[in-house]
């Protein structure tokens, strides 16, 4: 069965996904293209041990630009992947691929290398990569020739943000904002509203604002497609994602890929999956470079944020729980709560969603509580202090 990799940002991510996901990548301080979205170092061997206990794999990603001063912690970083047993790590420079064969890591070949044919591919496997994570800039066609042409495993996206460069290569936030793309610290800056003008300072006529910002990649209605490519490794793009995002995209393509090679998969199935799809972040979907160059109905020129059904609107925290009852005392700082809404409890290491099925204030059940007060919330798994309650709205 193809392999469905999903990203993890912190141990609540980890939460999210791990009922669904065969593979999970992630990052820590450093040398990686989500500069915020890291674990920490001293928590690699607990994390990939944790992986491991619930039969997934973990992959590391040291896919950055390194820097000649940054040799020395990029090694010892890879000492310390070594140590947590990590499955892989993810990587495109030479350096970083001369550590992984020193200490005798299996590497996969990072798509920020833009492999775009089957003679890259094999060059790297002639070097001891297991995979090639191949560039987002290729049709389903090439991707088939690739395959047919070469002998180690192919890896693909499947889901998530589009970047405007080749292969995230972007100089926008090094040019205005003196943070590198190529560091993992992207401003997003292609999100941002544009003008654009003549050598005269005469403003152009353009379809919209946003000419820059490509729409998010959404394949859950080509799944049978690409499996029958020969493909071994899906991934969905997203390190900077809530766990309701990771949550929502490993389940629906977990249940696609299921559907596929129990012979259930179906065009209205997958149109079902994509409503679930457009609950949680998005920029509107497109199918990227699988079909053909995208044009212009690949960017969403009138607007760069979400445009998600559903809206996670913040109720508070957290401030105590009751194990024995199961009862989180949840302080409504930002607004109320009516019995029967349905909410979502995130922190570092909590994620889950349940229905208000009772609240209690001194004791006294009540059918709904105003902001600024302190509540008693009956809720199904563990909560800690300082998680985040939200509740979720069409």
């Amino acid at each position: 069965m193809v392999e469905l990799m999903s990203p993890i940002k912190n141990k609540a991510s980890f939460e999210a996904c791990k009922k669904y996901a065969d593979g999970v990548y992630f990052s820590v301080s450093d040398f990686s293209m989500r500069a915020k979205a890291n674990l920490s170092l001293k928590d690699l061997p607990n994390f990939v041990s944790n992986c491991h206990k619930n039969k997934i794999k973990a992959y590391l990603a040291l896919n950055s630009v390194i820097y000649n001063n940054d040799l020395k912690k990029l090694e010892n970083i890879v000492q310390k992947a070594k140590k947590s047993k990590v499955d892989s790590l993810i990587v495109w420079d030479p350096a970083t691929i001369e550590l992984a064969q020193n200490y005798k890591i299996p590497f996969f070949i990072s798509t920020q290398a833009n492999v775009s044919n089957f003679k890259a591919v094999n060059f790297y496997e002639k070097i001891g990569a297991k995979r090639v994570i191949l560039a987002r800039e290729l049709s389903l066609e090439q991707i088939k020739e690739i395959k047919k042409n070469t002998k180690i495993e192919i890896e693909v996206f499947v889901h998530g943000a589009m970047c405007l460069a080749i292969s995230g290569r972007c100089t926008l936030s090094a040019y205005f904002e003196n943070k590198s793309a190529n560091k993992g610290s992207c401003y997003q800056l292609c999100r941002r509203e544009w003008t654009m003008l003549d050598r005269y300072n005469n403003k152009l006529i353009t379809t919209g604002k946003y000419f820059l910002s490509p729409k998010d990649l959404c394949m859950i209605e080509y799944i049978p497609e690409l499996i029958e490519a020969g493909i071994d490794a899906f991934k969905i793009e997203g390190r900077n994602r809530d766990p309701k995002y990771i949550a929502t995209t490993a389940r629906t393509y977990k249940e696609a890929i299921k559907a596929y090679y129990n012979k259930t998969f179906s065009k209205k199935k997958a149109q079902e999956w994509k409503k679930e799809l457009q609950k949680v972040y998005n920029r509107n979907f497109t199918t990227g470079f699988y079909f053909g160059e995208p044009t212009a109905s690949g960017i969403n020129f009138t607007h760069s944020g979400s445009a998600a059904s559903l809206k996670k609107i913040l109720l508070g925290n957290i401030i105590h729980y009751y194990p024995k009852d199961k009862v989180g005392v949840l302080l409504l700082k930002h607004q109320g709560l009516q019995k029967g809404e349905k909410i979502s409890i995130e922190g570092e290491t909590t994620f889950f969603e349940q229905e208000i099925e009772s609240i209690q204030v001194n004791k006294k059940k009540i059918n709904s509580a105003q902001k600024g007060q302190e509540i008693g919330i009956k809720v199904k798994n563990k909560v800690r202090k300082n998680d985040k309650v939200f509740v979720i709205k069409e």
